[in-house]
């Protein structure tokens, strides 16, 4: 039960949006889990349990034709310059700062990418609410089905064992992921393996050897690549996901992700599977947009599967 008497704080921002924006892509991205223990999704609103400088919070967003409205209701006491790291927040976490109005005007008259852009004019990449929940996410899913990742995601959150007043789980921040056990990560479904990596990664992340915040403002993408390689159970795909979800950069290659493939082979229509190596190049060739073009062969496969 929460003390109705406790400090709290509700911090509030509003960003424009495109006329193209497309709020359900971010709805769609957050309505992944059908259990909604962390978040709540409904046609124009999602709700989302996260952690605000280790406290339990609640965000809200509201979608309106040219706007969002954002609200965050901390359990505890907000500093000085929240309200500015909401509004960032929520401009990454919307898309916001990526320049793909560029990339459309590039390639609208391409062969094969001025069909993918038809299909998706506006596409952005939503994003997590932060780095670190990008590379939990990123590791948690590691060579299993979406499905699967889902349900571990959520024992994972389950785990932590952090929830917000509103009566949402929060997806626990760094320190709370360091402060678990590597039984109890096992018991939710873990590997020992990603059981470890994850322990080194909270412990990493709280102790600001790996600084994923501070990376945000000015985004170093060889150190941060260079230091997540050194730790055990990262690879390449792994930290290009991170980038992309956690930072919103465009460019890494995800020949290696199953339904890049997939997609590739249908927008080729090329008569067999795509290999990595295939992909591999045939992104080489769109550099600096190949992670904005995994995310337009996702939309596609989603398309094709509804």
């Amino acid at each position: 039960m929460t003390d109705r008497h406790a400090p709290s704080t509700t911090l509030r921002a509003v960003v424009e949006l495109p006329p193209d924006f497309r709020a359900g892509d971010v709805l769609a991205f957050h309505r992944r889990d059908p259990q909604q223990v962390a978040e709540r999704v409904t046609a124009d609103t999602l709700r989302k349990g996260l952690a605000w400088a280790g406290q339990p919070a609640g965000l809200t967003i509201r979608f309106h034709p040219r706007r969002a409205e954002a609200e965050l209701h901390v359990d505890g006491v907000a500093a000085a310059g929240d309200r500015d790291t909401l509004q960032q927040m929520i401009c990454r976490m919307l898309g916001l700062t990526q320049p793909v109005e560029a990339f459309e005007r590039l390639y609208r008259a391409h062969p094969q990418l001025g069909a993918l852009i038809a299909r998706h004019p506006g596409l952005r990449v939503p994003l997590a609410a932060t780095p670190f929940e990008a590379l939990t996410w990123a590791v948690t899913g590691q060579q299993i089905s979406v499905g699967a990742a889902v349900s571990l995601r959520r024992r994972l959150i389950l785990a932590a064992g952090l929830a917000h007043s509103g009566g949402l789980a929060c997806h626990p921040d760094a320190a709370r992921i360091a402060r678990l056990s590597e039984t109890q990560l096992r018991e939710a479904g873990f590997s020992r393996s990603k059981a470890q990596t994850l322990l080194t990664l909270g412990a990493q992340v709280a102790g600001e050897a790996l600084p994923l915040d501070a990376w945000a403002a000015a985004l170093p993408v060889d150190t941060v690549r260079e230091a997540l390689l050194r730790i055990r159970g990262i690879g390449p795909w792994t930290i290009d996901y991170t980038l992309l979800r956690g930072y919103g950069w465009l460019d890494g290659s995800l020949h290696g992700d199953v339904a890049v493939r997939r997609g590739l082979q249908a927008l080729l229509a090329a008569p067999d599977r795509i290999s990595d190596l295939e992909a591999k190049r045939w992104l080489a060739g769109f550099s600096p947009w190949r992670a904005l073009i995994a995310a337009h062969l996702w939309a596609l496969q989603a398309r094709a599967a509804a």
